[in-house]
This record gives C-alpha cells, structure tokens and sequence, in this order.
C-alpha cells in the first residue's frame, strides 16, 4: 500500500525543468557581423546584421527564458565553419542544430537543408516538396522565422520567375551569398 502512495506521489511532483542556457559570440565576415549561439544540442542560431549590440538584442527576443552567456571558446568550432563557409561555401556547413521552431517550420527547415550549394528552388518547388497542401506563402514565412541563417539555407529560395525574393538579413547578403555559391 505504501508502496503505490510513493508511486503516485513521484508522478504528481513537478517537473524541475533546465535552464536553457546559450553561449554565444559575435564575429567580423564579409557580410558583417555574425553572431552564432549555441545549446548543448547544437547550434540554435546564426544571425546576420550590421551591429553587434542589435544582434544581440535579436538573440535576446527570439530566446526570452534563455540564459545568454558569451563564450568564444565555447562555440569556436562551430563559429569557424560558418565563418569558412561564408568565405567558400563549397565546404558546406555540417553543424549540429537545434532547430526550435513549430513542427511545419521545422520541416521546411529541414528540407532547405537538402538543398545542395549552388542550387536555387522556388517558393512554390519547396512548398511541393513538403506536402501538396503546403503554401508557397506559409513555406515563405516560415523561412523568414529561420533563426539559423547559413545552416538553414533560406537565401536559396527564389521567387517562381527566379528573382530575389525578401531575406530576413537583407537582399544584398542573399544575393552575394548565392554569387559565391554559384561560383563554388
């Protein structure tokens, strides 16, 4: 009889849950700056921008519960790859993600992952490679809630006629993404 009071006491008591907790540091490129953060899962963002103090602002929205700890140290492997596939993406950027986002989004992401460097698809292609129902405009939002740029290559998907289409790090680092791309 104790016994199962003990059981059922163990299932009622809470959940302690963990702190979520992200290193993360910032970095000169050619398009910028880049600031990548890192979970014990993996790489959860890579950001895109001009100023240190506004990425990191965009770091502190997008992870609200988070604890923001900077730590060069702590995501120097992943920061030099995506800094050597900014340089040459030919060398593709293979990093563990921890990829936070709804389940579509996450299947969107994970299918640009497919994409290989120097390839484009269209919004429409891609919403037809993750289901006939799928909506070029909600893969198209879901690719602009992509917190990891570069590993989640949204910058290769293009309007139906081929033209650039919006970039949530501005059109100008898409299209010199996709020339040096195209070159590789």
């Amino acid at each position: 009889m104790n016994l199962m009071i003990a059981n059922k006491a163990l299932r009622a008591a809470p959940r302690v849950k963990t702190a979520d907790i992200l290193s993360f540091a910032v970095a000169d490129c050619t398009l910028g700056k880049v600031l990548l953060a890192q979970s014990n899962k993996g790489v959860c963002a890579i950001l895109i921008g001009d100023s240190t103090e506004d990425l990191m602002a965009d770091l502190a929205r997008r992870f609200p519960q988070a604890t923001l700890v900077p730590g060069e140290a702590a995501v120097k492997e992943a920061m030099e790859a995506a800094l050597r596939f900014i340089a040459e993406p030919a060398v593709g950027l293979p990093l563990a993600l921890d990829m936070r986002g709804t389940p579509f989004q996450r299947r969107v992401w994970e299918r640009l992952r497919t994409i290989p460097v120097g390839r484009t698809v269209s919004y429409r292609e891609l919403a037809g490679w993750i289901s006939p129902l799928a909506s070029p405009r909600a893969v198209g939002a879901a690719c602009a809630a992509n917190p990891i740029a570069l590993a989640i290559p949204c910058h290769r998907v293009l309007r139906a006629n081929g033209e650039l289409a919006g970039y949530r790090w501005g059109i100008e680092r898409k299209r010199e993404l996709l020339r040096k791309e195209a070159m590789a």
